[in-house]
């Protein structure tokens, strides 16, 4: 009895053994799996971390150049701003616009056809004309804008509409000084001069007041923005090409009266030649005869007085 009880006991520790060997293997297994597991998800960290520390590297490479990118944007408002204040300056805001005059004259007209600084007898200059045969268009680039400025600054109506009738203002005496100083017919002008707006806003303003538009043509005086002056300028080409095509015909009908009169005196000196052709035609006629007869009468004698052998 008492050995079965001890071999009974040694199976169940066996068993019990084999449990615990089988449940340890199944431990060790999962810690293998679980161990694997993490190096793997290591792994993918690892990778992710430099990814984001890759990303977070151009992150910062392209913060850096979007400072550069904002400090080249303030020093390009600074400039902006620098280029305002110098366009507040009368003088320098005139010779922006006799610039843009002038490149739009070289781009649309031949040299030959415009003068820039023109100067009159009276010693005023006048910023441009435009040769049209022997007569010359003037044109002014000079303009005030400050009321203008001031206008579109002006928050309140009274303000504005103030500022506004200076505009006007200032708009009709640079129409009087255009209409004074460059319409000069006793020295070649045409009677009508070009009043240049080198802004198609302020243009827009001169053009939409009738009185304005009226008074200046009233004074022969056409304000002209950089888009219409361009279609005038095309126009004056067309005439231009007329004119040399007149030119070309006058000088034609200059070479063809010329050569009528030599053709004249060539008919003249032909008709000479003909006479003292025939006349030379004429005596050589009558030599011929003569010969003739002088030859019957040599022949007449010879019969006469034979010789005899």
């Amino acid at each position: 009895m008492i050995i079965l009880s001890a071999v009974i006991l040694l199976i169940l520790v066996a068993f019990i053994v084999m449990v615990v060997l089988k449940i340890s293997a199944q431990v060790n297994e999962r810690l293998n799996q679980m161990n694997q597991s993490l190096q793997e998800a290591n792994k993918i960290i690892g990778q992710n971390l430099g990814n984001a520390t890759s990303a977070f590297g151009n992150v910062q490479e392209q913060l850096g150049k979007l400072g550069e990118t904002n400090k080249q944007i303030i020093a390009i408002s600074q400039d902006i701003s620098s280029l305002q204040e110098l366009l507040r300056a009368p003088k320098f805001r005139g010779a922006m616009g006799e610039t843009m005059l002038e490149n739009l004259l070289s781009q649309v007209l031949p040299k030959e056809h415009y003068r820039m600084q023109y100067r009159f007898k009276s010693a005023d200059a006048v910023d441009a004309v435009i040769c049209l045969g022997e007569r010359l268009v003037p044109v002014d680039a000079k303009f005030s804008l400050e009321n203008f400025q001031k206008m579109l600054a002006s928050t309140d109506e009274p303000t504005k509409e103030l500022m506004r009738k200076k505009f006007i203002q200032d708009i009709k005496n640079r129409i009087n000084e255009i209409s004074s100083k460059y319409i000069l017919p006793q020295e070649n002008t045409y009677d009508f001069a070009l009043m240049y707006i080198p802004a198609e806003n302020v243009y827009y303003e001169v053009i939409v007041k009738e009185d304005i538009f009226t008074y200046s043509l009233q004074k022969k005086v056409i304000p002209v923005s950089p888009n219409t002056l361009y279609a005038y300028l095309q126009v004056i080409c067309l005439g231009l090409r007329g004119l040399k095509v007149e030119e070309n015909a006058l000088t034609i009908l200059k070479g063809l009266s010329a050569l009528a009169i030599e053709t004249d005196k060539f008919k003249e000196d032909f008709n000479i030649l003909g006479n003292h052709l025939l006349n030379a035609s004429s005596k050589y006629a009558d030599a011929q005869k003569r010969f003739e007869k002088v030859g019957e009468r040599l022949t007449n004698i010879q019969d006469t007085n034979p010789v005899s052998s």
